[in-house]
C-alpha cells in the first residue's frame, strides 16, 4: 500500500484527506485499463471520465464564486492521479491551467460560458503562452493583438501548447502595446474553432501528450474576449502560474511515490544469491535516499499549497522551491527505481520505464529548473534587503 502518513500532516484538513481517499479508490478502478494507444482519444476520454466523476470541479471556481482556487486540493489531486496514470494527471492539470485566467480574472459572462463546460469535461482547455523565440521569457512575447473597431485581430505563433489541436478553448496572451515588455501584454479567451487559428504542427515527445504549434493568422475575436484589462496579461499569466506551478511539483511527487512503491515491491521478491535484494545494504541505501527525497519534496509542496490556502497573495518563492526540488528529486528517485529494476527497468512499457519518460518534461515546463533558481535567488536577495 502506498504511504499515506503525509495525510496526517497539519498542512491538510479533513476534507482534503477524505478527497484523497475517494479519488485514490476511483482512480484504482477507472484508470487501471486506460488505453494510451491514441493519445488524443485517450485525453478526450479521460476528460469526460474525470468530469463525470466530479473530479474536475476543483480546476475552476463556480462562475459566481469569488473564492480562490484551493491549491491544496489541486496538489493532492495531481499527486494522486500522477501515481495512477500520467495522462490522467495531464488532463486534470490542463483543465485547470487552461481556465486559470478565467477563474481568477474572467468576467461573469466569460466564466458562465466556459467554466461549467470545462469543470464537467464537456470542453477541453489550453493555456497558450509560450512562443518559439521567447520560451520562459514571457515579457519578450511578440504575438500581437491589434484593435480593429470593437474586435481584436491576433497574429503570431505559440508553441509547445498542451492540448493544442484538441482544445475547445484557449487562453491566449498577445501584445496589445500599452507599454514595453511585460506592460504591453493582454490575455484573451479564444474558441478552438475561431477562424484564423491554425494548428501548424503537432509535436511529439518522449512521453506522448497532445502538443502543438499554433498559428494565428488574422484571428478575429470580439473585444469582450479580453480577460481582465488591457496590459494585464503578464500579471494574469504570473498569477496563474503562481497557483499551478506548485501542482507541477505535486505531480512529480506522485510519479516519485509510484516509483518508490514499485521498487519496494520489487526488491522484496527479487532474489540474488539466495536472498532478497532488500537485504543488501547498498539497496537499502538507495531506498533510504528515495524515501528521503519523497518526503522532503512533499514538505515543500504542501508548505507552498498551505501558504496559498492561508490567503498569501503570492507564493512565488515557495512555489519555485517546491517545483525545483520536487521535480529534480523525483527524477533521481525514478532513476534509482530503474536501476534497481535492472533490465526490466528499461523494458518498454514497464511502469518505471514509463515514469522515466514522464518525469523529464516536468523539469522544463511552467518554468525550467534553472529559471526557478533565478526566481528563488531574487526572492531571497529581496528579503535580505539587497
Amino acid at each position: 500500500m502506498a504511504d499515506r502518513s503525509y495525510l496526517d500532516w497539519p498542512f491538510l484538513e479533513d476534507r482534503h484527506r477524505a478527497m484523497v481517499l475517494d479519488l485514490d479508490a476511483w482512480a484504482g478502478d477507472a484508470l487501471a485499463g486506460v488505453d494510451h494507444g491514441d493519445t488524443d482519444a485517450a485525453c478526450r476520454s479521460l476528460v469526460r471520465s474525470l468530469g463525470d466523476g466530479g473530479w474536475l470541479l476543483p480546476t475552476a471556481v463556480d462562475p459566481g464564486d469569488v473564492r480562490p482556487l484551493d491549491v491544496r486540493t489541486l496538489c493532492l489531486s495531481r499527486e494522486t492521479l500522477a501515481r495512477h496514470d500520467g495522462l490522467a494527471d495531464f488532463v486534470f492539470a490542463m483543465q485547470g491551467l487552461g481556465t486559470g485566467a478565467l477563474s481568477l480574472f474572467g468576467s461573469e459572462a466569460q466564466r458562465a460560458e466556459w467554466l461549467p463546460l470545462t469543470r464537467t469535461g464537456r470542453a477541453i482547455a489550453a493555456f497558450a503562452l509560450t512562443e518559439p523565440q521567447s520560451g520562459s521569457d514571457v515579457a519578450s512575447s511578440t504575438m500581437t493583438a491589434v484593435r480593429d473597431g470593437s474586435d481584436y485581430v491576433l497574429d503570431g505563433e505559440k508553441t509547445w501548447i498542451s492540448n493544442g489541436g484538441i482544445a475547445d478553448v484557449y487562453t491566449v496572451f498577445a501584445r496589445t502595446g500599452e507599454g514595453p515588455g511585460a506592460k504591453g501584454l493582454s490575455a484573451f479567451v479564444v474558441p478552438g474553432d475561431a477562424p484564423g487559428l491554425v494548428v501548424a504542427e503537432r509535436l511529439e515527445t518522449i512521453a506522448p501528450h497532445p502538443l502543438a504549434r499554433l498559428r494565428f493568422d488574422g484571428c478575429r475575436v470580439p473585444g469582450a474576449a479580453m480577460i481582465g484589462q488591457p496590459g494585464q496579461g503578464f500579471k494574469i499569466a504570473m498569477s496563474v502560474l503562481d497557483v499551478f506551478r506548485t501542482t507541477v511539483a505535486a505531480a512529480a511527487l506522485g510519479f516519485a511515490r509510484r516509483a518508490l512503491d514499485e521498487t519496494l515491491a520489487r526488491v522484496q521478491v527479487r532474489h540474488v544469491q539466495g536472498a532478497p535484494l532488500s537485504e543488501l545494504q547498498m539497496v537499502q541505501a538507495h531506498l533510504a535516499e528515495m524515501a528521503l527525497r519523497v518526503d522532503a519534496g512533499a514538505l515543500l509542496v504542501y508548505r507552498a499549497a498551505w501558504s496559498k490556502g492561508r490567503g498569501a497573495p503570492r507564493v512565488t518563492r515557495e512555489a519555485a522551491m517546491a517545483k525545483l526540488f520536487a521535480t529534480d528529486e523525483a527524477q533521481k528517485v525514478i532513476d534509482a527505481a530503474v536501476q534497481l529494476h535492472g533490465g526490466d527497468g528499461v523494458r518498454s512499457g514497464s511502469v518505471v520505464e514509463r515514469l522515466y519518460r514522464e518525469i523529464r518534461a516536468l523539469r522544463i515546463y511552467e518554468g525550467a529548473s534553472d529559471v526557478q533558481k533565478v526566481i528563488i535567488a531574487r526572492a531571497v536577495l529581496a528579503e535580505s534587503g539587497a
